[in-house]
């Protein structure tokens, strides 16, 4: 395989157009390019997140995302093209359930943010000696780490906003042409995702979720 960027610069953009991966070009204000924009940012967002600290097992997750999203991008990039697969989507189904299975259930919305601080719930469960405990999200997460985890789960919750509109963007694309039914769902199951990391993170952080107040400053 070539050099991909071999040279950075090549001027031939400046009169607003841009190649897409079929070589052929589009205007930079077009639907297909902005749905690529906004993939980006969300890719770039969860660059962001992974510079805090972080579970082993969240950062593993976010990193496959991040190369998911590659995919999807270099698929919108190529018109007619079809990259993703079934399986992606499913992954991240599988990971909304495995966190949310920690989260109690919600009866209304809630703030994105940091949440607020909660009492800490004891552990141990059976004799003196803590032969059995109860593993909670964070539980590895100590001092500045769970500041730390208090930043991702405000950036994790934006992150998922970002999510929201490359996801209409790559709706309205899809009304004027053609884009893969995993690619749409892939960026539906990861605003979902994100929405339960950014919960689950603030758990870890030792905080819990904000509800909306309806009227509260009427």
């Amino acid at each position: 395989m070539g050099h991909r960027l071999s040279k950075i610069y090549t001027r031939t953009g400046d009169a607003g157009t841009t190649g897409l991966g079929d070589g052929s070009r589009t205007s930079k204000n077009s639907a297909r390019v902005a749905a690529m924009g906004d993939i980006d940012e969300l890719n770039s967002l969860l660059g962001v997140i992974l510079c805090e600290e972080l579970p082993a097992d969240i950062r593993e997750l976010f990193t496959g995302i991040q190369h998911d999203l590659f995919d999807l991008g270099g698929e919108i990039s190529i018109p007619g093209a079809t990259l993703l697969k079934a399986t992606q989507p499913a992954r991240l189904e599988a990971a909304i359930d495995r966190y949310n299975a920690d989260l109690g259930p919600l009866k209304e919305f809630i703030l994105p943010g940091a949440g607020v601080p909660l009492p800490p719930s004891p552990l141990p469960e059976g004799g003196d000696d803590g032969s059995r405990t109860v593993s909670a999200p964070g539980d590895e997460l100590r001092g500045s780490g769970r500041s730390s985890a208090a930043r991702a789960a405000a950036l994790t919750h934006l992150a998922r906003t970002v999510c929201r509109r490359a996801e209409r963007m790559t709706v309205a694309l899809a009304a004027e042409e053609a884009v893969s039914d995993a690619g749409r769902q892939y960026l539906n199951r990861l605003s979902d995702l994100l929405f339960v990391l950014g919960r689950w993170l603030n758990k870890a952080a030792g905080g819990g979720d904000v509800l909306w107040q309806k009227g509260k400053n009427a």
